[in-house]
């Protein structure tokens, strides 16, 4: 059975041990991350503080754009945006990776804690009863503070993450 997490896309992007697990995984990804891909892909602000890990992290970035805008990658995404949180079939990404994108809406549920794509994290952790998977202690920290009922990672966790002890 894989583990499920819910994930920003771009977190794939930036760390490639997400792209070869220890076991079978499938990534929750909401579609609004997703799109900020783009935004990211044409920034000019650098993501990473080394220019030569930007560049790496920027060509990884179009590589998954150019994965998800294949014909078929691409139909699929189209079929998870008729309805909201409806879910894309899987895509594959090798034999132990799956991202099912997910359609998520934000309603405003943790006000100013957190910030839309934060209450789609959430809101689709909550949903598909899933953890979220990040690098971002301060989103950990607001998580908390709002007392969501979601069990959340930092991605430098990740292989702790997928033990099977700390999902029984």
């Amino acid at each position: 059975m894989s583990r499920r997490f819910v994930i920003e896309a771009v977190m794939v992007a930036i760390y490639g041990e997400l792209l070869v697990p220890s076991a079978p995984v499938e990534y929750i990804v909401p579609y609004t991350t997703v799109m900020e891909l783009y935004e990211f892909q044409n920034s000019p602000e650098p993501l990473m503080n080394d220019p030569s890990d930007d560049l790496h992290v920027k060509n990884k970035i179009n590589e998954l754009i150019s994965y998800l805008e294949e014909p078929l990658n691409r139909k699929k995404l189209e079929r998870a945006l008729a309805v909201p949180w409806s879910k894309s079939p899987a895509i594959l990404f090798g034999d132990n990776i799956s991202w099912i994108v997910i359609n998520s809406v934000d309603n405003e549920q943790y006000g100013e804690l957190l910030d839309p794509i934060e209450t789609e994290i959430v809101l689709a952790a909550q949903r598909e009863n899933a953890p979220i998977l990040t690098d971002q202690l301060e989103l950990i920290r607001r998580i908390i503070a709002a007392e969501a009922p979601v069990q959340v990672f930092d991605i430098g966790d990740f292989d702790f993450a997928m033990e099977d002890s700390i999902f029984s």
